[in-house]
C-alpha cells in the first residue's frame, strides 16, 4: 500500500490534466479557485515562492475554462460549475521563453 502511493506522488508534474490522467495524487484547490472566481475580480496576482504550485493552478484554471469537466470528477468545482460554459484561454509560458533582451522578444513577436 505504501509503494502505491509513493507511485501516485508527483513533484515534477505540473499540468493539471497530465497529473489527472496518469492517476496521480492531486491536492485539490477547487474549492478556493471557485471561490476566488465569484469574488467577480478584474485581475489577480498570482504570487508565491518557487515550488509551491503555481503552474498547476494556471494548469487548473486553464483546464476549468476549457470546460474540461471529465477530468474534475472527484474535486470540489465538479457539481459547481457550468461546464455548458467554455472560455477562450490564452496560455503564456515564461519559463519557456528563451529571449535576452526586450530588442530581442519584439523581433521574434508572432
Amino acid at each position: 500500500m505504501k509503494e502505491d502511493i509513493m507511485n501516485r506522488l508527483s513533484l515534477r508534474i505540473s499540468n493539471f490534466s497530465s497529473l489527472i490522467e496518469q492517476d496521480k495524487i492531486y491536492v485539490d484547490k477547487t474549492k478556493f479557485i471557485k471561490k476566488m472566481l465569484d469574488q467577480g475580480r478584474k485581475y489577480y496576482f498570482l504570487s508565491r515562492p518557487r515550488g509551491f504550485g503555481k503552474t498547476l493552478m494556471i494548469s487548473t484554471l486553464e483546464s476549468l475554462f476549457q470546460g474540461k469537466k471529465e477530468l474534475f470528477k472527484d474535486t470540489y468545482v465538479y457539481d459547481k460549475w457550468d461546464w455548458n460554459e467554455k472560455y477562450p484561454v490564452i496560455h503564456l509560458n515564461m519559463s519557456e521563453e528563451t529571449n535576452m533582451s526586450p530588442e530581442e522578444l519584439k523581433k521574434n513577436q508572432l
